[in-house]
């Protein structure tokens, strides 16, 4: 039994990792994940300069959900591409984004000139910075980005999404993404501006309470968006499925959905990097239980029901 898979010609061991966001901010918590059960890491997403982010408390979780409100505290590109290209290594996932296109731009041709060889995810999709909104809400906008990106990046790049919540909308982004020559998509990042209250007060405080939920509270919505694109994306685009993984099952039921990847984040947080030996573990009892021998075996294979 295997739970190796691949995306864009790289190949990962297993199908799970960090996402973007926990646990890989520094190279310590970097070099954690790759002493565990991880197939592989994804850096926390790099703007052009570092970001301190938003003012503490800013996440509050366990394992049934969390909320955030980081604002994208990071070390700056330099320090990824700095740390990755020491470790000379092709299976990797390099995040980043910017607070305006031209950042984006700026960032990634940094990375294009680098000797980093790795996969590109560009986080079109953090709901957690003040004054700033969600860029792949924008359609235009996202296919703008996209078409001057792809005007000078050659290696492989994938895009991080938000959550969407209407069948046209699906339609509306595949539709534009399936024009650029995408290695992957990354569906979900968090629920944007949700509201946690403890007692009286709410549980964060940027942006007066309001954050991104995250964990088991968004599994199905995670779900419905990596099946949705499986349907509607072209073959050579790879999903990675985010969004309420916890247990091993968490896990099948992404890749039944149609992802190759699985990313996890809240439980993550909670658990640390040992939580990788038991999803691994728990996955591979999931797939026996079924007869599965390897990820093609299920991948996409979600059943409905007769009309």
């Amino acid at each position: 039994m295997t739970l190796t898979t691949q995306i864009a010609n790289h190949h990962f061991k297993s199908c799970l990792m960090n996402a973007a966001g926990v646990h890989c901010q520094t190279r310590e918590e970097l070099n954690d994940i790759l002493a565990s059960r991880a197939a592989t890491f994804v850096t926390k997403t790099a703007t052009n300069q570092a970001r301190k982010g938003n003012p503490e408390p800013r996440y509050v979780g366990d394992l049934h959900g969390s909320i955030n409100s980081m604002g994208l505290p990071n070390l700056g590109i330099d320090y990824y591409l700095d740390y990755i290209e020491e470790l000379e290594r092709t299976d990797l996932f390099l995040s980043v984004t910017g607070l305006s296109k031209e950042e984006i731009y700026q960032v990634l041709h940094k990375v294009q000139d680098s000797s980093f060889n790795g996969l590109i995810e560009l986080n079109l999709s953090c709901p957690n910075v003040v004054g700033k909104p969600q860029t792949a809400y924008d359609f235009e906008l996202m296919r703008e980005i996209l078409t001057e990106v792809f005007s000078f990046v050659n290696k492989p790049l994938g895009v991080k999404l938000p959550p969407y919540f209407d069948l046209v909308h699906f339609d509306q982004v595949a539709k534009i993404l399936n024009q650029f020559p995408l290695s992957f998509v990354n569906s979900v990042n968090s629920i944007g501006n949700g509201l946690w209250v403890q007692d009286q007060t709410v549980s964060i405080k940027p942006k007066q309470g309001f954050g991104g939920i995250g964990g088991a509270a968004i599994k199905a919505t995670a779900l419905a968006n990596v099946h949705a694109f499986y349907q509607r994306l072209n073959d050579t685009i790879a999903i990675i499925g985010t969004g309420g993984v916890a247990s091993g099952r968490d896990a099948f039921e992404h890749i039944l959905c149609g992802a190759s990847m699985v990313q996890v984040g809240t439980a993550l947080m909670e658990e640390g990097p040992q939580i990788f030996e038991r999803l691994n573990q728990e996955l591979t009892d999931e797939m026996a239980a079924y007869g599965y021998q390897k990820l093609e075996d299920f991948r996409g294979k979600l059943q409905y029901m007769e009309e």
